[in-house]
């Protein structure tokens, strides 16, 4: 099967440190090579694959010290899958909803995963509109605000677990990794490790729509001898990071879509201890590979039952349930679903696909640089400044 695989730009394939999606999708893209399909990786320059790559701009639009507009970015990347476009089987999107009006011009089969949390102004008017576009969701509970979109099927993100070290004996901190945002529960994690008097190292990112939160609530915080912020890890670091620990602390105040942190904790034998929201009851096996709680007492009460936890357990969890493999599987019957039903579902007329000049990197580049930073959304959203933005699992 001929599949093109589009990737947001604010990271490169994989990410060097975080970016959730990026990540997945060089798993999945990965995957598929290895079994035979081709592959096409619309990506960052700076992203690594053994797929095709076709690139609209030189790096991922992080590393920009000038950043360009990243809606316009993403729209000169859709020009390029739309040039390339006959070429496909199927076209997967990881990037949000731009691409949803294509859907109504080609004939070629797309799907969307939708990354990010679906409970945001305008979101179920838009599904309303593209009512006929396949989605995939990464957990069942992310389906909740928008259940009459097309869903296809609930795809469970995957890791590729033998790259994770396990490690039979718990340590003696807590983790946090993710960002530093009121979503994600960094100041309760604090709390859960200071009223237990357990030291907790937190590897995270701040998002320039997050300074003015780290800067007023977190770095106060910090001062406290037994909070160590590391900044972020990579993938070399962080199985050593989970591995090491005594539990992965995920007191969130979201609807979290999927939490690939969970995983990879798990994999490394580490339990999770994490509030019952969104997808969590789905990832983490109650009392067996963690704790859900539903407040920062009930985790601290948790604490205390650590030592019930089997830590291989954990990563038997993660091998049976969130394998690359069984990630991928669940992706081919989609593309074979689509493929099969010879169409995506879209109402009227079929237009011929127009002709898009070809868009050359270096050049494109060497224009974005001259262009002022933009001010119209948040970094290390999908779409930052997009009208409607269903910003991602982190």
């Amino acid at each position: 099967m001929n599949v093109a695989q589009v990737a947001p730009l604010t990271e490169s394939v994989p990410p060097k440190t975080y970016g959730g999606i990026e990540r997945i999708v060089s798993y999945l893209t990965e995957e598929l090579v290895g079994r035979g399909h081709r592959v096409t990786l619309f990506a960052a320059g700076d992203s690594q694959t053994s797929a095709r790559h076709v690139a609209v701009v030189e790096k991922s639009l992080r590393q920009w010290d000038q950043r360009p507009d990243a809606v316009m970015c993403h729209v000169m990347q859709l020009a390029e899958v739309v040039r390339l476009a006959q070429e496909f089987d199927v076209i997967h999107y990881h990037t949000d909803v731009l691409q949803y009006p294509l859907g109504r011009l080609m004939s070629v089969p797309m799907l969307t995963t939708l990354h990010g949390r679906l409970d945001v102004p305008g979101a179920a008017e838009l599904f309303g509109v593209f009512r006929e576009a396949p989605v995939v969701s990464i957990s069942d509970s992310q389906r909740r605000p928008l259940r009459t979109a097309n869903w296809l099927r609930t795809v469970y993100n995957g890791i590729p677990v033998e790259r994770y070290g396990f490690r039979a004996e718990p340590g003696e901190y807590f983790a946090f990794l993710g960002r530093f945002t009121p979503e994600k529960g960094p100041e309760e994690a604090i709390r859960i490790a200071q009223r237990t008097g357990v030291p907790i190292r937190m590897a995270a990112k701040v998002d320039s729509v997050d300074t003015q939160y780290f800067a007023d609530r977190i770095q106060p915080l910090l001062e406290d001898p037994l909070v160590e912020y590391i900044g972020e890890v990579g993938d070399k670091e962080k199985s050593d990071f989970l591995g090491g620990a005594k539990a992965l602390l995920m007191p969130i105040n979201w609807p979290e879509p999927f939490g690939l942190v969970m995983v990879e904790a798990m994999a490394c034998g580490t339990p999770v201890i994490a509030f019952n929201r969104g997808s969590v009851p789905e990832v983490i096996r109650d009392g067996v590979t963690g704790f859900i709680v539903d407040s920062v007492d009930a985790a601290v009460d948790a604490v205390g039952r650590l030592d019930s936890i089997d830590r291989a357990e954990c990563r038997r969890h993660c091998e049976r349930n969130f394998s690359v493999a069984r990630m991928v599987d669940g992706y081919e019957d989609a593309y074979r679903s689509l493929v099969s039903s010879g169409s995506i579902g879209a109402p009227g007329r079929r237009w011929a696909i127009p002709e898009v000049p070809a868009l050359d990197a270096q050049p494109v580049a060497a224009a974005m640089s001259r262009i002022p930073p933009s001010t119209n959304g948040a970094a290390g959203a999908g779409l930052p400044g997009a009208p409607v933005s269903l910003r991602p699992a982190r």
